[in-house]
């Protein structure tokens, strides 16, 4: 809290001095601080190591990614932030660990995401884990709010995709065989008795 403070108040003086080095006839200098009042203003308002997280991300990075945000300190974020925090931590323990990653989710649906399609991959993900605990009328309505959501059709084709693999029997998972399809040794075992 005390970071930002600093922050929002650096970004304040320097817009400030600016302002008076243009009424002072000083262009070029009010020029160049211009740029840094810029770079204070955004690194205010945007959590660099959030912005690095989703590069890693979008580059299919997942380990630097998820190295980047257990550098984040919740309580240094704003609230909006914190609900992008919370939805890429959820999306990166999808694989390690589904309660995690439901926990995650579930607090950035809460904290909520600017945009819709952002809300709609959250419950999208909160859908392939209801799947996959067999919790399939929650998944059914998260998927109806995803559609409702995603207006644009960016997650249409996922959302077929899980609402197909909920329709044959429950999400596939990688725990060990539980909950997912029988082996084709099982069902060969099976087959002989």
């Amino acid at each position: 809290m005390l970071t930002r403070l600093i922050k929002i108040l650096l970004a304040l003086a320097s817009l400030l001095y600016t302002v008076y080095l243009f009424s002072v006839a000083q262009t070029g200098a009010a020029i160049g601080l211009i740029f840094v009042t810029i770079i204070l203003t955004l690194t205010t308002l945007r959590s660099m190591r959030m912005v690095m997280a989703f590069v890693n991300l979008r580059q299919q990075k997942l380990p630097e990614a998820r190295k980047w945000l257990l550098r984040i300190k919740q309580n240094q974020l704003w609230p909006r932030q914190r609900g992008y925090y919370n939805f890429l931590m959820g999306s990166l323990s999808m694989e390690e660990n589904m309660n995690v990653a439901e926990k995650f989710l579930k607090e950035a649906v809460r904290l909520g995401l600017r945009q819709p399609h952002d809300e709609a991959a959250a419950k999208l993900n909160l859908a392939v884990v209801a799947s996959t605990k067999r919790r399939t009328k929650e998944a059914m309505m998260l998927l109806k709010e995803c559609r409702r959501l995603d207006s644009k059709g960016v997650l249409t084709k996922d959302i077929v995709m899980v609402e197909n693999a909920i329709k044959g029997g429950g999400a596939r998972t990688t725990s060990g065989g539980r909950g997912g399809a029988p082996s084709s040794a099982r069902q060969a075992r099976r087959a002989k008795k």
